[in-house]
């Protein structure tokens, strides 16, 4: 068999994208900017603000998975990093990152990294319950850490006040991660196939 042949018949690498794959991720990305048309909304002396930016986040994963959704959150990131001002507030990437929410919205990336990938293990069949869970942990657990350790470089205020700062967002929050939970069951109940499992994936490689 020819070298060409042989590559026809490999199966595509884990990376890979295609074009309906960048499409998806760039919907998503749209998304999350549209998102932060709202605005924000200040509560506490840390300068962190309320926003509708992480549901996009927990959006993505829950509904693209580790691939697509890291592609469609980071490429929203560069967009905004860039200087496009499409964080809520009408603020740029560069703007986040020189205040206090600096360590929240770098925390974007592995938090949708993290949903994708624990997603992806649930798959072929979405479950609410333990939707909430993943983006519990990926969305707030994963981002909160991020953010405060942003808090800790970008303020004065000790380790335990910025870890007890984020407890006027946690209900907020839940509230995120039930609606993204909830919406991706309906999506991957209307368009099965969105996330590759990933123990099918393992189960396979093993086979072989």
């Amino acid at each position: 068999m020819s070298e060409a042949a042989h590559d026809a018949h490999r199966p595509p690498r884990w990376y890979a994208l295609s074009v309906s794959d960048l499409a998806q991720a760039a919907v998503f990305a749209a998304l999350i900017a549209a998102l932060g048309l709202p605005g924000t909304i200040n509560i506490g002396t840390t300068g962190v603000p309320i926003t509708f930016q992480s549901l996009g986040v927990m959006l993505a994963g829950a509904v693209l998975g580790p691939k697509k959704g890291t592609v469609a959150v980071g490429l929203f990131m560069v967009l905004a990093i860039v200087g496009l001002p499409i964080l809520s507030g009408g603020r740029s990437g560069l703007t986040a990152l020189a205040s206090p929410t600096a360590g929240y919205f770098v925390g974007f990336l592995p938090g949708v990294l993290v949903i994708g990938l624990l997603t992806a293990l649930m798959m072929p069949r979405y479950r609410v319950i333990p939707g909430i869970v993943i983006n519990l942990l990926g969305g707030v657990v994963v981002v909160y850490a991020f953010g405060v350790v942003g808090l800790l470089i970008r303020t004065d205020v000790a380790l335990w006040a910025a870890i007890t700062s984020n407890g006027t967002f946690l209900i907020g929050d839940f509230i995120k991660a039930a609606i993204a939970a909830l919406v991706a069951a309906q999506v991957h109940r209307a368009w099965p196939g969105l996330i590759a499992p990933l123990r099918r994936r393992t189960d396979a490689s093993a086979a072989a």
